[in-house]
């Protein structure tokens, strides 16, 4: 985390651990009633379902550099395998375990080695990997969103972004998010940004001649 983001979380109500624990739990919230058949839906990460992504997010949360470190030198360094074995380890033997787990670690500041920008990004990410697919519906906070568009655009860290739409122009229709040159792509900054990771479903709510184009990016990893 640079100095200025540092800054910033230390500032009542200006961080980025607030909008963290706010998305946590409104997910929570979302989640609460879900019938087995619902957990068992496929989400928007490729091979996972519902419940495995939630259990994703609790390992993100659990997980401090020296054992993100751990994990990775005990994986052989094979990044995949690392991230299936911590989801492994949060799933629980039950939904119902499932979501109290992660219900635990919604006040949680701990990360592996990421700015805390990027965990913001993984619960918008893969809350919408969840609400997707059960037709869950959630208006995001402008700021936090456009917090998470501004780092996706500018970073490759943790997927895929910055490569995906370096020859297109994004501007967002319900906030100041705005970035690049080239081919037009207006929508939702929510839009934009799942658009950004790579989720193709998205698309369809966006607009301008740079969409066919972010369309064929979105099968880049």
């Amino acid at each position: 985390m640079t100095g200025s983001e540092l800054a910033a979380d230390r500032r009542p109500g200006t961080g980025v651990w607030p909008l963290i624990r706010t998305e946590r739990a409104a997910l929570v919230v979302d989640l609460a009633d879900l019938s087995d058949d619902q957990w068992a839906t496929p989400s928007l990460c490729t091979g996972l379902m519902v419940r495995e992504v939630l259990a994703h997010l609790t390992a993100g949360a659990s997980l401090n550099a020296v054992r993100w470190l751990a994990g990775v030198i005990r994986c052989r360094f094979d990044f995949d395998k690392q991230v299936a074995m911590r989801l492994a380890e949060q799933l629980g033997a039950t939904p119902a375990e499932t979501l109290e787990r992660f219900r635990r670690v919604v006040p949680s500041r701990t990360k592996p080695p990421l700015p805390a920008v990027a965990m913001l990004g993984e619960t918008i990410v893969h809350a919408e990997d969840i609400r997707r697919p059960l037709g869950i519906r959630r208006d995001y906070p402008t700021e936090a969103v456009t917090r998470v568009a501004e780092y996706y655009q500018g970073s490759d860290q943790v997927v895929l972004a910055k490569g995906r739409i370096g020859d297109l122009r994004l501007v967002a229709n319900d906030g100041p998010f705005k970035t690049g040159s080239g081919a037009l792509v207006s929508g939702s900054t929510l839009a934009l940004t799942m658009a950004m990771t790579g989720r193709a479903a998205y698309l369809d709510d966006l607009k301008g001649d740079g969409v066919e184009r972010l369309r064929e990016h979105c099968g880049m990893t």
